[in-house]
């Protein structure tokens, strides 16, 4: 009778550990992403993959939380893996459910990732990439606030390019491509990210970049102090704080 009651403490272990289903692990990983917790986040995330391979919220919260990490990275290694693992993880997510836009949107924030901490020529390559995975994802979802982001960067981020990157850019996109980069789509476009979710700080933080770019400086101003007084919301919005308040230090006053 004794081993009978070990037997069924066991099973009753492992329904409870069961019963923690991969739903269960997400619920705690949003409330680790929600608490400013990426680490911890991303345990929760890796979990529920572990227990269900093919859950696509899993899969593209992992993603998003590996890249936020990525960008917090203390040196290049540590960032090159967490950019690659978000990478693996946005590219298994649209095998699982190809037709939503996370897992686009997650492929190509994963890509940017890595795109800006690389050459100016090996970020080139992964350009045409980045760009068709942010039309995709704004294909299912026209709205998609990081989408509109990620393609509003893609046009300033082309048009930043001198030089002879500039004519090796131009090569390897296509000339058509290339010519379709504009301040006016890239400021549209970063607008609309903010529109449709105007309390993420990252969203203003890269328009006000666009507007200083395009010597709008009273607005770009104008989104760098109200960066400064923002609620902070997503992992990263330390970082951006700070980054904002360097950039409104160095912007000249006319």
């Amino acid at each position: 009778m004794r081993l009978a009651g070990v037997v069924v403490c066991l099973m009753a272990a492992a329904s409870g550990v069961a019963a923690q289903s991969s739903a269960d692990l997400i619920a705690l990983g949003d409330a680790a992403y929600k608490a400013r917790r990426p680490q911890d986040a991303l345990e929760q995330y890796t979990r529920a993959i572990a227990a269900d391979a093919a859950n696509y919220e899993a899969l593209w919260k992992a993603s998003r939380s590996e890249v936020d990490l990525a960008e917090i990275a203390p040196n290049r290694p540590a960032l090159d893996a967490l950019a690659a693992a978000g990478q693996r993880h946005a590219e298994a997510a649209i095998r699982v459910r190809p037709a939503d836009a996370e897992g686009h949107f997650s492929l190509a924030r994963a890509l940017g990732r890595r795109a800006l901490s690389v050459g100016v020529r090996d970020g080139i390559r992964l350009a045409g990439v980045i760009r068709d995975e942010a039309l995709a994802a704004l294909a299912i979802n026209s709205t998609h606030p990081g989408a509109l982001h990620v393609l509003g960067m893609w046009n300033a981020e082309i048009l930043r390019i001198n030089g002879l990157s500039r004519l090796f850019a131009r090569t390897f996109l296509g000339a058509r491509v290339f010519s379709l980069a504009s301040w006016d789509e890239a400021q549209r476009l970063m607008e609309a990210s903010v529109e449709h979710d105007p309390g993420r700080i990252v969203h203003r933080l890269d328009l006000a970049g666009i507007y200083a770019d395009r010597g709008d400086r009273t607005r770009a101003r104008e989104l760098y102090l109200w960066i400064g007084s923002a609620p902070l919301v997503d992992p990263n919005d330390d970082l951006y704080k700070r980054q904002a308040a360097e950039r409104l230090s160095r912007l000249p006053r006319n």
